[in-house]
């Protein structure tokens, strides 16, 4: 029978808070703030619901003394999730107003709950970004791979990828030209790797691997900074230059739309892209300069 250790940590209680803000948030959002049946609405409630059901099973893995159990390597799992619950929960503190407060009528009672559930959720982004900032790799500290700043970078990768998919797929936007779809070749080639190297971290499986894995990081990342490089340039060139099909101007029908037009998600995923080649050149170069004393 597992026995319940109970201890107390500046990490602890900050785990604690941020699942509980993220509780209040989606418990708000459910009861009042009528945002179900809505695309952006179900990503919130997930975002929110994912961050406290994952917080929740860490504490009670810690708690009960259970890592040595745990199919997981447990110094790469619980700073990982941190790190998605952090963007989740980011993510849903920026669309939420953008969908649901955005031109609301400031009387009624929905949006009264509209409002805590966004405090909410703010507040629960800065209890895991503080989660993160307590759990990450210190200097001359024995940790996973995932603590690292290359670990962490992967995290960001994989999550501004999949921000990526959702633009360019409602509505489908990378079908008019074969340039964009080298461009959706991109996004979906450097996800799958960059979620093949987190999978292969918490599951404690780098060591399969016919070569060295500090090489094949090293590798890799020269390779998606490459090929993100490229996608940089082209996503611009065939959406917003009239030469090649694109419209470089904002058209005035968006200002109808509820949050996001067709428009600003194109926009959208060009800033996301620079962001994206921006994190690997990052990663690469602290790939180049990691030394590995625990993976």
């Amino acid at each position: 029978m597992p026995l319940v250790v109970m201890y107390s940590s500046p990490l602890l209680w900050t785990r604690v808070l941020a699942m509980l803000f993220a509780c209040v948030a989606f418990s708000v959002a459910i009861h009042g703030a009528l945002v179900m049946d809505q695309p952006a609405g179900d990503w919130c409630l997930f975002s929110w619901g994912f961050s406290f059901a994952g917080t929740a099973l860490v504490l009670l893995v810690e708690l009960c003394g259970l890592q040595a159990r745990m199919p997981v390597s447990w110094k790469n799992f619980p700073i990982t999730f941190a790190c998605y619950a952090s963007l989740f929960c980011l993510s849903a503190t920026i669309i939420f107003p953008l969908y649901f407060l955005k031109g609301s009528n400031t009387r009624s009672e929905s949006h009264d709950y509209r409002v805590v559930s966004l405090v909410f959720s703010c507040l629960a982004t800065v209890g895991y970004l503080t989660e993160v900032s307590i759990s990450k790799a210190r200097p001359g500290e024995v940790v996973g791979y995932m603590a690292t700043v290359p670990g962490l970078l992967k995290v960001c990768e994989t999550f501004v990828a999949c921000i990526i998919f959702v633009f360019i797929s409602d509505p489908i936007a990378y079908d008019s030209h074969a340039a964009l779809k080298w461009c959706l070749a991109v996004y979906c080639i450097c996800f799958i790797l960059s979620a093949v190297v987190i999978i292969l971290c918490v599951g404690e499986c780098t060591g399969c691997l016919p070569f060295p894995f500090a090489r094949f990081l090293s590798a890799y990342a020269t390779l998606a900074v490459l090929m993100y490089l490229s996608a940089t340039i082209i996503w611009p060139i065939f959406k917003f230059d009239r030469k090649h099909g694109g419209n470089p101007s904002r058209p005035s029908t968006c200002g109808r739309y509820t949050g996001l037009c067709p428009y600003d998600k194109l926009m959208a995923v060009a800033v996301l892209t620079g962001v994206n080649l921006i994190l690997y050149i990052a990663d690469l170069i602290y790939s180049a300069r990691l030394v590995f004393v625990a993976v």
